[in-house]
């Protein structure tokens, strides 16, 4: 199950997100989203859980917890969609 994280602290780490959601099951990947401009944080994330049974009540118990002073908004993540091509003006 791909879970989607957002309103991160800025400065929370990837181990730090695994950390919080490996309390509710076995956790196979996480990953913040990083500007690639700045090297910082863009605020949000994915976990993936491998369990849905687990990745559910993480997102049960975690969605609206604060952490680091900001109340965290967990749901499942929406599949990517492709990026709308942009017309060339000759």
């Amino acid at each position: 199950m791909n879970i989607y994280v957002g309103n991160l602290s800025y400065k929370m780490t990837d181990g730090d997100l695994e950390e919080l959601f490996s309390a509710y099951g076995s956790v196979s990947e996480c990953k913040i989203v990083i500007d690639r401009d700045s090297g910082r944080s863009k605020g949000f994330g994915f976990v993936e859980m491998p369990d849905q049974a687990e990745g559910e009540e993480a997102i049960k118990q975690l969605d609206g917890k604060e952490v680091d002073g900001r109340n965290l908004k967990v749901n499942v993540a929406k599949p990517k969609k492709d990026a709308p091509r942009r017309s060339r003006r000759y």
